[in-house]
């Protein structure tokens, strides 16, 4: 899957809740009120990502989780992670 060209990405960020760029990934922080929260979020996170054979870079701390979608194998960022982005959104609930 290429990787997308500026003008769509920017139309794409632009549709997201809260995600940006950030040295070439999609980037976005989920508080999840405390640590327990934070690793229930991530195991919904692991197994998005199972399913869809496509895994983001992760930081985690006590209350926080960091993730950032890119395609390393293309370079940059695909519609694959526009898609899990959303899904990201979508499992935090």
């Amino acid at each position: 899957m290429p990787v997308l060209e500026r003008e769509k990405l920017d139309a794409e960020v632009a549709s997201l809740d809260g995600w940006q760029v950030r040295d070439g990934a999609l980037e976005k922080s989920f508080q999840n009120g405390d640590f327990s929260g934070s690793m229930a979020f991530l195991n919904r996170i692991a197994d998005a990502a199972n399913e869809a054979d496509h895994h983001p870079d992760v930081t985690i701390s006590w209350d926080t989780v960091t993730l950032r979608w890119v395609t390393h194998s293309e370079g940059g960022i695909t519609e694959n992670d526009v898609a899990m982005a959303r899904k990201s959104d979508a499992l935090a609930g």
